[in-house]
């Protein structure tokens, strides 16, 4: 373990014995750092926080603070971040809420840039990138392979879907289909992911029936239940059609286009109980 003069470790601490905490690091009594996981310089790591195996953290980043949502009451909530990720400069990690579930959650093997936000109780899978200054707010969910670029505002209880792509400084108030370029102010869906699934290995026929799908959601103008049924019958024999559509009906049940709004808890409960938060 490699711990700097100048860092602040408090005592509770658990840092594994292959991880390195950098100059004028800060670390909390209740935070965890797994092996190989670097702190480089500045950053400051805070509360229930735990942080897995071969993380690299860049200066001036703060993960574990406490959420900037007015119904938070100070609740002893928790951040998860697994392995293999890196956190560039002045990236912010709220912990989540009692509201939305005590939990904010980076999975493996993501890259999230320079001046990134990731606020409190949003669940981000692995492979996942978010480009410089991408601003994620409450409850959201980033499903695996997606790229979020500079500048996008993702509004809060949106779910970016799978291997999806959103275009720079884009708008994203509703959910952001799987396997499709979401781009705009108004979230348009301008197309297929096509060179991010061919880098990822899919077979020309599944990228083609999404092709086939795409032209009849959202170019065809029939009503969407119409639309669905004729792509379901056409192609849904392809899981990446079927994931597709099954999406789609998802955020239809939500609220505004947003899934993850029907599961929404607006009233404020009791005080976390300390066993719910292991």
């Amino acid at each position: 373990m490699a711990i700097h003069p100048s860092a602040v470790v408090e005592r509770g601490a658990e840092i594994d014995a292959a991880a390195d905490v950098g100059p004028f690091c800060l670390v909390g009594p209740r935070v965890r750092l797994g092996p190989g996981t670097r702190l480089i310089q500045s950053v400051t790591v805070l509360g229930r926080t735990t942080i897995g195996a071969r993380n690299i953290v860049h200066p001036f980043a703060v993960i574990g603070g406490d959420p900037q949502d007015l119904k938070f009451r100070g609740e002893d909530s928790v951040t998860r971040i697994g392995d293999d990720n890196v956190i560039r400069e002045g990236a912010t990690i709220n912990k989540g809420t009692f509201v939305g579930g005590n939990t904010t959650s980076i999975g493996n093997k993501n890259y999230i840039m320079a001046m990134s936000h990731i606020a409190h109780d949003t669940f981000i899978e692995d492979h996942c990138i978010l480009a410089n200054a991408a601003l994620l707010a409450g409850h959201i969910k980033v499903e695996s392979h997606a790229i979020i670029s500079g500048w996008v505002a993702v509004h809060h209880f949106v779910t970016v879907g799978q291997h999806s792509f959103i275009g720079g400084c884009s708008r994203i108030n509703q959910d952001a289909p799987p396997y499709m370029i979401v781009q705009g102010f108004d979230s348009e869906v301008y197309g297929v992911n096509s060179v991010g699934l061919r880098r990822r290995g899919f077979k020309p026929d599944s990228i083609n029936a999404l092709r086939e799908a795409h032209k009849v959601l959202w170019r065809s103008g029939l009503p969407k239940p119409e639309a669905l049924a004729q792509v379901e019958k056409s192609h849904g024999h392809f899981a990446e059609v079927k994931t597709l559509i099954e999406f789609l009906r998802a955020s239809d049940r939500g609220r505004m286009g947003r899934a993850r709004e029907s599961g929404r808890n607006t009233p404020l409960g009791p005080e976390p109980e300390e066993d719910l938060l292991e």
